[in-house]
């Protein structure tokens, strides 16, 4: 088997039995990237001679009979949000384009064995549905190069899609790792929040910000999950706590697992393939053991605007950092500092990020602090509280995770507020800080894939896989494997 079609867990392995090189695997990639990238857009930045410098090295750490993680030596792609010491990191932004880390992200460290192979597209500062809103360029789905791959993490699930890496670390902020998981066909997971620590994480709103994986199936998922969580005294939101292997549960069946169907999620807006494609992933569990319990979360449709007032709220307060003094874009014409300030926010940002700045500066402004963005803060007590009910009543949460399979590039370019009625069924996980996993469950008659998710209880993502990995089995014929 070529090393651009293996799983993680089977490089790790036949890395590990030297059954072939880091060398020979970073460079099966970089061939890749060099045949299809072009086609897909997925990187910004691809670090040819710094990744196989780095396999080299691991090669000899291993030869030499060092004692290596289990990752040691797979390749990957990272988030282009997402500090890399040393390596251009841009959040796909003119406002970073000169933008060199001095300092590793925390997942970072906890992934140096592993091999850098670039840096992925995005929307800009992490904000879009679709990765149209990059500084860049446009990212493709390698399902159909005409469509979007989702957003913002869009350049992450298109790399795993497309076999330009074997895994890649996203960012989710109101399911921008599991919506382009979704519509690429790949597998997303969006951890609790506080355990992966956010240091190095370039802000777009730090109370729902959080790092996670897309890999190729549930297992892989799993076993990159492990390498990057844990508490770092760094991050003031890392929850200090003992995390067991995501992968011991992998394998047992779920006979007796209680899944949740809210019944909001399932009506006016969602496309009736996506609906029944969710659905029969419900009947297979079904047919696994698991039960099936119709509950309700009346909240929903008031978790969409309470996310964009508060997140959009959290980005005029992060990107205030971004004047043109300290790093990054200067704008080169200005007559005072506040000429320098305005100039340089003005051609630094896009569109999309500057109305969203916009909205957040409205929303705590004096006057309206009260009606938007306090009523926020508001309907996210809510929303934990309507989930806490549940999950008094089930294991798990079954959904789907987009109202549609991926649209075509620029249907919703024009249309911003179509692009965020999107986020309707992913939101509610970020407000609540809960763990959610995306993986297909099915094609539409495009043949685009269909997503769903699995959403957990606060650090039961052990669970989640289980459930999810049967699924899988159940789904594809001979499961995932390892």
């Amino acid at each position: 088997m070529k090393p651009i079609d293996m799983t993680v867990a089977a490089l790790a392995e036949a890395l590990q039995n030297k059954e072939v090189s880091s060398q020979e695997v970073t460079r099966a990639y970089l061939d890749n990237i060099a045949r299809e990238e072009a086609n897909i857009g997925a990187y910004i930045t691809v670090t040819e001679e710094a990744a196989m410098q780095q396999a080299k090295r691991i090669d000899e750490a291993r030869a030499n009979g060092k004692d290596l993680p289990k990752l040691a030596g797979v390749p990957a792609g990272i988030k282009d949000n997402i500090c890399t010491k040393g390596t251009l990191t841009t959040c796909a932004s003119k406002m970073l384009s000169n933008f060199v880390p001095p300092y590793q992200a925390t997942v970072m460290e906890h992934l140096q064995d592993t091999v850098l192979l670039g840096k992925m597209n995005m929307d800009e500062f992490a904000m879009g549905s679709t990765t149209e809103n990059s500084w860049y360029h446009v990212t493709h789905n390698p399902r159909n190069l005409a469509c979007v791959p989702g957003g913002s993490s869009g350049g992450s699930a298109a790399a795993v899609a497309a076999g330009l890496a074997p895994f890649t670390l996203g960012s989710d902020t109101g399911g921008s790792i599991r919506q382009p998981a979704a519509f690429c066909g790949v597998v997303g997971m969006k951890p609790t929040y506080g355990s992966v620590s956010r240091y190095g994480l370039i802000a777009f709103a730090s109370s729902l910000d959080q790092i996670g994986p897309l890999t190729k199936n549930v297992y892989d998922s799993a076993l990159v999950l492990n390498e990057i969580v844990g508490y770092d005294r760094r991050d003031s939101t890392s929850v200090k706590r003992q995390y067991a292997d995501f992968t011991k549960h992998i394998g047992r069946e779920i006979k007796g697992k209680r899944i949740a169907l809210p019944h909001e999620y399932f009506g006016e807006g969602l496309a009736p393939e996506v609906k029944e494609a969710v659905l029969a992933a419900a009947k297979k569990l079904e047919a696994l053991g698991a039960q099936i319990v119709e509950l309700s979360m009346p909240s929903l449709k008031a978790a969409l605007p309470a996310y964009y007032v508060i997140s959009s709220s959290e980005a005029s307060s992060n990107l205030a950092r971004f004047d043109g003094v300290k790093y990054g874009f200067r704008a080169q014409q200005y007559d005072s500092v506040e000429d320098l300030y305005r100039n340089t926010r003005s051609e630094g940002f896009g569109a999309e990020v500057k109305r969203r700045i916009m909205l957040g500066t409205f929303a705590l402004s004096s006057g309206y602090y009260d009606a938007y963005y306090k009523k926020a803060l508001q309907v996210r007590t809510i929303i934990v509280q309507e989930f806490q009910q549940m999950f008094e009543q089930c294991d798990a949460v079954l959904a789907p995770v987009a109202p549609t399979t991926a649209y075509r590039i620029g249907e919703k370019r024009e249309n911003p507020l179509e692009m965020y009625l999107g986020d309707v069924y992913t939101v509610p996980v970020n407000i609540a800080g809960l763990p959610a996993l995306s993986m297909p469950c099915g094609t539409d008659a495009a043949g685009l894939p269909i997503g769903m998710q699995l959403v957990g209880n606060a650090f039961g993502e052990a669970e989640l896989y289980q459930i999810a990995y049967a699924l899988e089995a159940a789904l594809q014929e001979g499961g995932s494997g390892k």
